[in-house]
């Protein structure tokens, strides 16, 4: 059988582990660095094997599939470049691509490498939080390299289609850096600063779906979104700089007490929205 090894068991790598059974004939097999990561994944059939070995199963993999955090990610490749088989494929799920594919550099040119973007999640993090239907209906961003071979091209399309992503799109990793900036990172950070307020803490028993949808995101993995926001600064700090103006220009507007003006501001925004959701065409190619 062919291998997908999974290098790092946490909410995604188990989840995309959990997601992968059955697909086509490979063999799906885990990666942690914890005994106890290990023995979970195994007593409750997170992939078909998982290991400690990280060397020993990547040298096997056909697919090698980096779910470990950014800089975990820069040192992996650099400790293990002579390790990956020749012509396997080497992708990775981070939520920074600019920085990653740049690590990847070091691998041999007989191993390719593509990044890769799941666009899912929720805001608990580690393997017991793993499910199968995490990526059902999410977007999957790839970022292939300019020789990137199109049969792992396409065999990463395929497994996005198998774990059920919605559709696959192709960008550049500077592209996908200042997209995430905005519809991502100043997401967390705007969950965040809400937290911050004073009246958390008194406003229990009012929160309603908005409130709570807004901040959902808020409890986040501490290290692993201090990694990213400072990976991605520029783009982010220029995101955060943008919706500053705009929040200040709702505040100046409503605070000018003039009603139309308002109610004309109200319409343009929710008619961008409504415009944004308009059915699109098909991006899985």
């Amino acid at each position: 059988m062919k291998k997908i090894v999974i290098v790092g068991l946490g909410l995604i790598g188990g989840s995309l582990a959990l997601a992968l059974k059955g697909f086509e004939d490979f063999q799906i097999i885990g990666v942690a660095r914890r005994q106890a990561t290990v023995d979970y994944a195994l007593s409750h059939g997170v992939g078909d094997d998982a290991t400690l070995d990280a060397a020993g199963a990547i040298g096997q993999a056909d697919v090698t599939v980096l779910c470990i955090d950014p800089k975990d990610i820069v040192t992996f490749l650099a400790e293990h470049r002579a390790d990956f088989k020749p012509g396997s494929l080497v992708t990775d799920v981070c939520g920074i691509k600019s920085a990653i594919m740049e690590a990847a550099r070091v691998l041999p040119p007989e191993v390719d490498f593509i990044g890769c973007h799941p666009m899912a999640g929720t805001e608990f993090s580690g393997i017991e939080h793993a499910f199968a239907e995490m990526f059902r209906g999410s977007h999957l961003i790839l970022t292939p390299r300019e020789d990137s071979r199109q049969a792992h091209v396409a065999l990463m399309e395929r497994m996005a289609r198998h774990i059920g992503c919605q559709d696959v799109v192709k960008t550049t990793p500077q592209e996908h850096d200042a997209i995430l900036a905005y519809t991502s990172q100043m997401m967390h950070i705007i969950a965040v600063s809400v937290c911050d307020d004073p009246m958390l803490f008194t406003c229990k028993g009012f929160e309603g779906s908005s409130f709570r949808g807004c901040t959902r995101v808020a409890a986040l993995d501490v290290p692993l979104w201090t990694q990213l926001f400072s990976l991605n600064a520029p783009a982010l700090t220029g995101c955060l700089d943008e919706f500053i103006r705009n929040l200040q220009d709702y505040r100046d507007v409503i605070a000018s007490g003039d009603k139309g003006k308002l109610s004309e501001k109200l319409t343009w925004s929710a008619d961008r929205k409504r415009q944004m959701e308009l059915p699109g065409p098909d991006l899985l190619h």
